[in-house]
């Protein structure tokens, strides 16, 4: 890189950094004050790394917890070499400037516990390198775009936000190892197609929205999935029996839904397990596999449901009348043991526009192989 190129870069990371410096209207902790003259380097915060004629550039941007308030400004555009933009625990407020498609080797945006507003930042989606999406605890509205689960993100923090309406039927294209969607007002079933996200798939966080329906029979593909929680919905019908294939699950969060049935031993028996929360729910029995739980190392809350001989259960009345009694999961009792993962219906290579919902409600059936295809729509049949 010669001496023009470098001189360049930093002259557009000056103007870039000034800029937006004049768009913060509060420093209390005075994170601001080194933000002078022309060595951009030195500024606090911002972080160079050199190239291979030693000349510097700037490659990132960590201004966590620095109270700062204000707004993001387009020039911010200008720093196309950064790849880590972290602005969480701030007062920023406004919305994302369309010009940040322009920073095309971002990898990490985190925008985090601030004030920003309005509809999902489409523009994040059309940072070509971006991996890390942090979008949780601002006051983002409106609904999810499909776009987003065919973007190539391992991690999708949306959490504590004002987003509203159905999941996006194709959100099984994700190929994220963890995706927050908690404390939101989403409302409708879990897509069907949500199983046939990538395997690697460790965290799921649902809880607190207003969630409709049936688990789907297609978690059971989370062979992976650590943590799961769909607690404070409103799910109804019994747990699938497909359950006992997440073998590396140690949370499971049920709590506060309308779910029934017994609770299977298999969902005890999981060898990862370490905290099990069925509270508030309206099962009515468990089996031998899951009163070990009692005696093993497994955290497990059981309050306030309708199981007979238990202490701390719902009144009597509250039983008579199970929520969701008539639902139908459209499930079918599966051979017992469950041979998890061990028959494929290879699909591949062929891109699914619809997927009958059969395929993906299935007792064994939906183990099949889709992963490779893009799941945009869901028919029943």
């Amino acid at each position: 890189m010669g001496f023009c190129f470098w001189f360049f870069l930093l002259n557009n990371a000056y103007t870039a950094l000034q800029a937006w410096k004049s768009a913060i209207t509060d420093d209390p902790l005075g994170v601001l004050k080194t933000w002078n003259g022309s060595d951009v380097c030195s500024y606090k915060g911002v972080f160079c790394s050199v190239d291979s004629s030693n000349e510097p550039f700037v490659v990132a941007i960590d201004l966590n917890h620095g109270n700062l308030q204000g707004t993001l400004v387009k020039e911010l555009s200008f720093l196309t070499d950064i790849t880590i933009f972290h602005l969480n625990s701030n007062r920023f407020s406004g919305t994302v400037p369309d010009t940040f498609n322009d920073l095309t080797s971002l990898q990490e945006l985190d925008l985090s516990g601030n004030y920003f507003s309005g509809s999902f930042p489409m523009v994040t989606l059309y940072i070509p390198n971006l991996v890390y999406l942090d979008l949780r605890f601002n006051n983002f509205s409106g609904t999810l775009p499909e776009d987003l689960f065919y973007k190539r993100l391992d991690a999708i923090f949306l959490n504590n936000n004002l987003f509203e309406g159905e999941l996006p039927s194709n959100i099984g294209n994700s190929p994220a190892s963890v995706i927050n969607l908690a404390n939101n007002k989403f409302i409708g079933n879990i897509p069907a197609s949500f199983g046939f996200m990538r395997s690697k798939l460790k965290e799921v966080l649902f809880l607190n929205n207003q969630l409709t329906g049936c688990i789907p029979q297609s978690v059971g593909l989370f062979s992976e999935m650590q943590v799961f929680d769909v607690s404070h919905n409103s799910l109804m019908g019994h747990l699938p029996d497909t359950m006992s294939c997440m073998s590396d699950i140690e949370v499971l969060n049920l709590a506060h839904n309308e779910l029934s049935g017994v609770l299977p031993d298999i969902v005890c028996s999981l060898r990862s397990l370490m905290n099990l929360t069925v509270a508030y729910n309206f099962f009515s029995g468990f089996g031998q596999e899951c009163s070990k739980s009692f005696y093993r190392d497994v955290g497990f809350d059981f309050s306030l449901n309708c199981l007979p001989g238990r202490d701390m259960q719902r009144p009597q009345p509250q039983c008579n009348v199970i929520p969701g009694s008539g639902l139908s999961c459209l499930r079918i009792p599966s051979p017992q043991p469950l041979v998890c993962g061990a028959l494929f219906e290879n699909l591949n290579p062929n891109l699914m526009s619809r997927v009958q919902m059969h395929l993906l409600n299935g007792p064994i059936i939906w183990f099949s192989n889709v992963r490779a295809n893009q799941i945009v729509d869901a028919l029943t049949f």
